[in-house]
């Protein structure tokens, strides 16, 4: 398969997801770069900006399993990696294990930060090591697996922050923020085409482009394919020790002027750098290009960095974000 077709698939799915996530086409870019990067994504948002909605929409236009995973206080490890049963085979008893939600190509961990650190840290071997253990017996994943989790930043109470390592394991975080009055007006319009359908008052209304509904949803095969392209994309020397020098910045923020030292107490692991180094890659690969260029490590950034920072109390004393920090970054550190 040429580069063209699965690069036309991409953009497919691109325009599909942006017909009913209505004014978020970066967050779209976000998922499917999360998608061809392999990794997974933690998606935060205030309430009813369409984090779960624009999951399901990726799932929907892909041919994938898909489950969804409410998580709440009392969840347990088992109710997300699965449990061996008791079965009787000829009136002998034996155990068999039975999968749970996990095993999935894309899996919703909705409010992730709602569960305690048991079920954190069973959620934590499948998104490192694609695989779960129970009893003793580990179980793949599937070859396309993805955990995309979303968090509210605002309501904290009866959440669990996710550990550091966990939070070091998602490639990127995503924020998705509030759209435009023009886009705000389009969601109104769009839900109400949606409800016109069920009631069997119009047509379709799924939020597709026009005559979209028929289309099949992309493969797996094109996927990978993209991948492997992707694996493929030039980063100049340049543009590698860019990476290098905007990581390392966050670890010794002493050797810049300003307030950087103040504000960071830890900075980005090694996963930050290659994070931003495949994400840029998959970036230019959408754009067309067989090469990174600096503008492609500058929009990716942000998104691999903010989870990785521990900011200081003098940032939170001067109302400071871990994107704040990252902009500063981006400002204070030149291509080489």
């Amino acid at each position: 398969m040429s580069s063209q077709p699965v690069r036309d698939a991409m953009r497919s799915l691109q325009d599909r997801m942006s017909a009913s996530i209505i004014g978020q086409e970066r967050i779209v870019e976000r998922l499917v770069i999360g998608l061809l990067g392999n990794g997974n994504l933690l998606i935060e948002g205030l309430p009813g900006l369409a984090k779960t909605r624009a999951v399901k929409s990726l799932a929907r236009n892909l041919a994938v399993d898909f489950s969804r995973i409410q998580f709440t206080p009392d969840l347990l490890p088992a109710d997300v990696t699965g449990t061996e049963v008791m079965h009787s085979v000829s009136g002998v008893p034996e155990f068999r294990f039975e999968p749970g939600p996990i095993f999935a190509n894309i899996v919703l961990a909705d409010e992730i930060n709602r569960s305690p650190a048991k079920v954190q840290a069973a959620l934590l071997e499948a998104m490192e090591e694609r695989q779960v253990t129970v009893a003793g017996t580990s179980h793949a994943m599937p070859d396309l697996f993805m955990v995309m989790a979303t968090q509210n930043p605002i309501e904290q109470e009866g959440t669990y922050p996710l550990p550091e390592a966990q939070m070091d394991r998602f490639l990127m975080h995503v924020y998705i923020d509030y759209g435009t009055e023009e886009a705000e007006g389009e969601i109104i319009r769009l839900v109400r085409r949606e409800e016109e359908a069920k009631a069997g008052l119009g047509e379709g209304a799924t939020g597709a482009p026009s005559g979209s509904a028929e289309l099949e949803p992309v493969d797996q095969a094109s996927v990978f394919e993209a991948r492997r392209e992707i694996a493929g994309v030039e980063v100049a020397t340049l543009v590698e020790r860019y990476i290098v020098d905007l990581v390392f910045a966050s670890r010794y923020p002493d050797r810049f002027e300003g307030d950087l030292q103040r504000w960071i107490r830890v900075g980005a692991s090694p996963r930050g750098a290659l994070a931003i180094d495949r994400c840029a890659r998959a970036r230019a690969w959408l754009c067309g290009r067989d090469h990174v260029l600096p503008d492609d490590v500058k929009d990716v950034a942000p998104d691999c960095l903010r989870h990785r920072l521990t900011l200081s109390y003098e940032a939170s004393a001067d109302g400071v974000s871990a994107s704040d920090v990252v902009e500063a970054l981006l400002k204070q550190v030149a291509v080489a």
